[in-house]
């Protein structure tokens, strides 16, 4: 089990027991991970994920608590769970990813100025390791904008715009609970870049394959295990 998932199942667990109920205060981060057996990392990210969830609320200058759990309040926070479990949209969005963006990269390498890629580089440089995971979501839409604004077509630009914008919870969420996903993803888009800087549209597109495929191979088993999940509930 992932590390950030361990932390997840540890909160849940003392909500699940009683030991944490609706609208108590959890305890100060430090002190929270030193009795889960947690790095503060994987704390600070179990939090995140699950305040997505709407099982915790997190107050700045006050702290974090429990909420007061309500179905209607839960339910809302499963709702791109629902959109692949029901139709697969979000899928299919990957599948049309898969196939415009490297093409996007590939063009980009073509025709982006110096200064578009050396606004692209300044803007890798304000992501490093411990960005938060929704500044690294932002980060990520907003570089895939760049790349397809240096290919200088317009329509591109535009029809990118509207799938990013369709995958953005599914983003968010592999964010929050996969491990590793700001190193990696910051990892990816360097690899992009630096053939897009040097003129190579093969290998920027051969990166941007592989960078949209790591999203689409996450979400396919994120399904799986879900859908496992709830067979074994309904045996039961």
């Amino acid at each position: 089990m992932a590390v950030t998932d361990d932390a997840i199942s540890k909160i849940k667990q003392r909500i699940q027991q009683g030991e944490l109920r609706p609208g108590d205060r959890l305890p100060p981060e430090q002190e929270l991970a030193e009795r889960l057996g947690l790095s503060r990392s994987s704390m600070r990210e179990a939090v995140k994920a699950l305040e997505a969830m709407r099982i915790l609320d997190v107050r700045r200058g006050d702290g974090t608590y429990v909420t007061s759990l309500q179905p209607s309040l839960l339910l809302e926070a499963m709702s791109f769970v629902l959109d692949f479990h029901e139709s697969h949209a979000v899928l299919e969005v990957f599948e049309v990813r898969r196939i415009v963006e490297p093409a996007s990269a590939a063009l980009a390498a073509r025709r982006a100025t110096p200064e578009q890629v050396a606004a692209m580089r300044e803007h890798l440089t304000a992501v490093h390791g411990e960005t938060p995971s929704d500044e690294l979501v932002e980060h990520d839409v907003a570089f895939h904008r760049m790349i397809a604004a240096a290919t200088g077509n317009d329509y591109l630009v535009s029809l990118l715009e509207t799938i990013s914008s369709q995958t953005a919870r599914a983003r968010v969420w592999r964010a929050l609970t996969q491990d590793n996903a700001v190193p990696r993803t910051l990892q990816e888009h360097e690899r992009i870049l630096d053939a897009i800087a040097a003129g190579d549209a093969d290998v920027a597109r051969a990166a941007m394959i592989v960078h949209i495929a790591g999203v689409e191979h996450w979400l396919h088993d994120a399904a799986e295990r879900e859908s496992e999940a709830l067979a074994q509930a309904d045996e039961a």
